[in-house]
Parts: C-alpha cells; sequence; structure tokens
C-alpha cells in the first residue's frame, strides 16, 4: 500500500491508509453492514483513561475501537493488527490490560485473516465461533 490516505467514517477524517487501517476499516465496514453494529455507537481509536504505573508515572493508552450499547455502556473493545502480524497471547493479553478500566463483556482481536473472539464473564475467557449480531449483544 502506497502512501495514499482513506477517509475514516468513525473518526469523520483522512487518516493514512496503513495495512492495519485497511484492516480496521473493513472490518468495522462488516460491524456495521452485516452485523448491524451502529456506526453511530463505534468509537475508534478511543482514549482510555490513565493507567497508573507502580512507578508512579502515568500511561495513557488507546483503544483501536469500542463498540457501546445505545445507553454508551461499553460492550466490546476490538484490537486491529495488520494482516501479516499474527495474533498471538500478548495480543490479548494487551486488550485484556484495556479491560482492566472499561469491563466489557467482549474482546475481539483481527488481522485481516483471523478474528478472536472472546465472551468475558465473572473474570473468565470463553471463545466465540464467530461475532455476535448486534442484537445478541446484552445491552
Amino acid at each position: 500500500m502506497s502512501n495514499s490516505n482513506v477517509f475514516c467514517p468513525f473518526r469523520r477524517k483522512n487518516v493514512a491508509l496503513t495495512p492495519e487501517e485497511y484492516v480496521r476499516q473493513n472490518f468495522l465496514r462488516q460491524l456495521v453492514e452485516q452485523y448491524h453494529y451502529p456506526a453511530s455507537l463505534i468509537a475508534v481509536e478511543k482514549a482510555l483513561p490513565p493507567i497508573q504505573q507502580t512507578s508512579g508515572n502515568t500511561h495513557r493508552k488507546r483503544a483501536d475501537a469500542i463498540v457501546y450499547s445505545s445507553s454508551m455502556l461499553p460492550l466490546m473493545i476490538i484490537e486491529f493488527k495488520a494482516d501479516s502480524v499474527p495474533l498471538t497471547r500478548k495480543t490479548l493479553d494487551q486488550i485484556a490490560v484495556y479491560n482492566t478500566q472499561l469491563n466489557v463483556p467482549y474482546l475481539v482481536l483481527h488481522n485481516g485473516r483471523e478474528t478472536v473472539i472472546a465472551r468475558v464473564q465473572d473474570s473468565q475467557l470463553s471463545f466465540l465461533d464467530q461475532l455476535p449480531e448486534w442484537n445478541q449483544l446484552s445491552h
């Protein structure tokens, strides 16, 4: 992919079309078109509250995407990787750290080739074979 831009309808601006952005835009379009998620309830590159580190420093993170309920409670965190980046336990751990702040019931990892979908209940992960439709989410 060249140094081109793509319009991100979720951020309402042009952004660099990196390999990860390509994966993100295609997956989010699929969420809206195939799974009927309202585009207005998807936040992209959402800043999370600062995490206090043991050193006393604060560390700011951004979630690649967060899906909210109609009452604006976070339901799902989505982490995107370029299609050349494998989804590993480290990737899952990264999104799990974000979830310590948001406490969502769904975690999703996607790299354009594979998708990992986890349901979080009572601090336990169970893996799902497919994404839930919007009307299947508990909201």
